[in-house]
């Protein structure tokens, strides 16, 4: 059964006229009858009691007129969602984030106005290690992530910077340079630095590690936290010291302190990865909203 002969049969329902519904329809009347009967005829029973000033519908065409306004309500919602889909202002979004990122004050105000500007595209969040976002990105489990720059296969993705994040020193609040605003790592070559595994952000790693290394960090003592995020409650335990990005310092620990580097030149970036030949509607509208 064609959707036209539903149109058909529900603008004679609502006029109760087959003239009037003609005119709606932007068509002529014998034609618009003659679709009616093979409707009818398909049907197997009549669906219209057929008067001289007009037509109400029979018993059958009651329930007919129900069925066929849900189907005609539903085929145009499809119709619209697909359009939608086309144009990038429906369909779902997954997003990945690094556990750092979470911190980033950006991301979540971005994804904010993104949702109030496209209510229809359904938004879903994961919180993962870097190198585990890259994988599921590349898989196409996710469609864009939020990752720290350096990041060894980045090069295989699409990037987009977001922002430049200075790292800072976190110090637990007895320790005797918590008081300064600004230390340089040369000061903390006696205290043991809390760095996550680095297979989870190895080029993020190697920036610490190598930073540390070169202002005579004992590394031999160095403590291993799972995550990044996970860095700041070893070093309110008294584990010794991390550097983390300056938006986690937002996370405001009671027991931690946080402190400038004397050497600046110790940076991380914060970028928008997707894959590369996006042909994702919904993933270009949200890319271009940053």
């Amino acid at each position: 059964m064609e959707l036209r002969y539903l149109r058909y049969f529900v603008a004679v329902a609502q006029t109760q006229h087959f003239t009037r519904a003609a005119e709606m329809l932007g068509m002529s009347q014998p034609p618009l009858s003659q679709q009616i009967r093979r409707l009818e005829q398909e049907v197997g029973t009549p669906l219209f009691h057929r008067q001289t000033r007009g037509v109400t519908l029979t018993e059958a065409g009651e329930a007919f007129y129900e069925d066929a306004c849900q189907i005609l309500a539903m085929s145009d919602a499809a119709l619209e969602k697909a359009k939608g889909v086309a144009r990038g202002i429906n369909g779902k979004l997954y997003l990945g984030v690094t556990s750092s990122n979470a911190f980033h004050t950006r991301f979540f105000s971005v994804l904010r106005q993104f949702q109030h500007r496209y209510p229809q595209v359904a938004l879903y969040q994961k919180e993962d290690n870097m190198a585990t976002l890259m994988q599921e990105l590349d898989e196409g489990v996710i469609d864009v992530a939020f990752v720290r720059l350096p990041c060894e296969n980045s090069k295989t993705f699409n990037l987009k910077l977001i922002d430049e994040e200075p790292m800072l020193i976190a110090l637990h609040r007895t320790h005797p340079l918590s008081a300064r605003a600004e230390i340089s790592l040369t000061e903390l070559q006696k205290t043991p630095l809390i760095i996550f595994p680095q297979d989870v952000a190895p080029g993020l790693y190697d920036l610490v590690y190598n930073a540390c290394l070169h202002a005579g960090v004992n590394l031999e003592t160095r403590q291993q936290a799972s995550q990044f995020s996970s860095s700041l409650s070893m070093v309110a335990a008294g584990f010794g010291f991390a550097l983390i990005p300056q938006s986690m310092a937002c996370s405001g620990h009671p027991l931690v302190t946080f402190h400038s580097i004397v050497e600046k030149a110790l940076k991380t970036d914060v970028a928008l990865a997707w894959r590369k030949f996006e042909r994702s509607p919904a993933v270009k509208r949200f890319i271009d909203n940053f």
